[in-house]
């Protein structure tokens, strides 16, 4: 008997990829042409940060969603870097702080303002000090309240309490350099690549390597490794023959691969952005005109191809927007910020359905802003998942919060090679004032403007009624 092919069934089957119209898109954008594995892009439900070229050290644009269409050539960067810019991450707890990793050897964290600001972005709220080569990976800890994990190129990792701009813990366990390092759902273990080889599992208090795996792919060139919301290690890299390769792993038990998956021959690194809610994994190889989809699961073959997204230009980085951020109405399940080699383009993912209802099965509870965890509870060994937000309603981003930075005596310690946030001469001091003052300025003016728009109104009225009566 001919045995009949069963189609798997899965509501993410007929996911589909479409670029935003023209006009949503942000153009005349000069991205870095550093050659450096990352993303270049970070964005979340406020703004999008990409990496741009520039004059004299490393600058990054950091622009509100909505400011879409041609980029002003004079729109104020964020340029407090000596040396190009590598790696940026929007804090998951706060949507207006981003933290920068440069080739200057320093990680910067900034406070972006809700308005467009009237001149370029300087000063940092924090600058972190303690790498001696420069840092090409920063990402935030995604459950506890101001930690955040830098790598560099000196094959160190430190975590830091950006709240005082202390070090935490530092581990040397690395013997050549990071390619990436990537949290699990709950922030008590991350996973690395090494460039020797090897994926690592590690214990950031303890300061072990748990597990790891010698060899997932056989191919020299740089590897990934996410962790996946069971708990498994997804892996993208190469074959001793130049192909790329998927891989899916139980780090309690390395020996053999859950899945181990050959997809097609090309230079271009693969960056994997994982959806926890939808257990969707989106693959983007950099110098690749397309975006490839495969849905995880705990059934043969465990990773499951879904679809391809292909375009004409090939790209140059990739941001990816947290759940939160997405337009429930539209059955929009993940929304990738392109960056071409003078535009970002967001490209949306979606599963199409002729309901108009909020689709519950789609959109399951998702990480809100809120922390689980403030930075001493995690130090001490405490562990929390994410607080989980509904969307039925549609998400609204938070107010500007500030991020509170409090150091001890700069005396107590060695004397920082650039005046920062500790600066004793008062001029920080003043700019904090005019920085206040020039945003009152701002809310003084939206507020003058609204009100002229209601006396107009009303004279219009009133000439009318006048009119009429007459």
């Amino acid at each position: 008997m001919m045995s009949r092919r069963v189609v798997r069934q899965s509501k993410f089957r007929h996911v589909f990829g479409q670029p935003l119209k023209a006009d949503q898109s942000y153009e005349d954008i000069r991205v870095s042409k550093v050659t450096w594995d990352s993303s270049f892009c970070a964005v979340n439900p406020k703004f999008v940060a990409i990496i741009v070229e520039s004059s004299g050290g490393g600058a990054i644009l950091a622009l509100p969603l909505c400011k879409t269409g041609r980029v002003d050539k004079n729109y104020p960067l964020i340029i407090g870097h000596s040396g190009p810019v590598l790696d940026v991450d929007w804090c998951p707890h706060n949507d207006n702080i981003l933290a920068s990793g440069s080739e200057d050897c320093s990680v910067m964290v900034w406070q972006i303002p809700d308005h467009t600001p009237l001149r370029p972005i300087s000063e940092p709220i924090v600058t972190l000090e303690g790498h001696s080569k420069r840092v090409g990976i920063v990402t935030w800890h995604p459950t506890a309240r101001n930690v955040l994990l830098t790598a560099g190129s000196d094959n160190v990792i430190i975590i830091w309490n950006v709240g005082t701009g202390e070090p935490l813990v530092s581990l040397d366990n690395h013997p050549d350099l990071i390619y990436n390092v990537s949290w699990n759902r709950n922030g008590s273990m991350f996973c690395t690549t090494c460039k020797d080889k090897k994926v690592r599992v590690v214990d950031p208090r303890k300061g072990e390597i748990v597990a790891e795996k010698q060899t997932p792919h056989e191919g020299i060139r740089p590897m990934r490794a996410i962790f996946t919301r069971e708990g498994y290690v997804f892996t993208t890299g190469f074959t001793r023959m130049s192909q790329r390769e998927l891989g899916l792993w139980d780090p309690t038990n390395f020996d053999e691969p859950i899945s181990l998956l050959e997809m097609d021959t090309s230079n271009g690194v693969l960056l994997p952005f994982y959806d926890a809610d939808t257990s969707i994994v989106y693959l983007c190889g950099k110098g690749d005109s397309s975006i490839r989809y495969f849905e995880i699961t705990d059934e043969p073959p465990y990773v499951h191809y879904l679809s391809t997204y292909s375009s004409k230009e090939p790209q140059r980085g990739m941001g990816f927007m947290p759940k939160r951020g997405l337009d429930v109405s539209k059955c929009e399940i993940a929304r990738l910020y392109k960056l071409h080699e003078r535009k970002c383009e967001p490209i949306t993912m979606t599963v199409p359905r002729k309901s108009d209802l909020f689709q519950d099965d789609l959109y399951p509870d998702t990480a809100g802003p809120e922390p689980a965890l403030e930075v001493e509870e995690w130090v001490e060994g405490r562990d929390g998942d994410p607080v989980l937000v509904s969307l039925r309603d549609g998400y609204v981003p938070l107010k500007n919060r500030e991020l509170k930075v409090v150091k001890k005596n700069v005396l107590d310690s060695r004397p920082p090679p650039r005046r920062s946030i500790s600066s004793c001469d008062g001029s920080f001091t003043q700019q904090v004032t005019l920085e206040k003052l020039l945003d009152e300025i701002q809310s003084l003016k939206a507020t003058v403007q609204t009100q002229e728009k209601r006396i107009c109104d009303l004279e219009n009225k009133l000439s009318k009624f006048t009119n009429g009566t007459a």
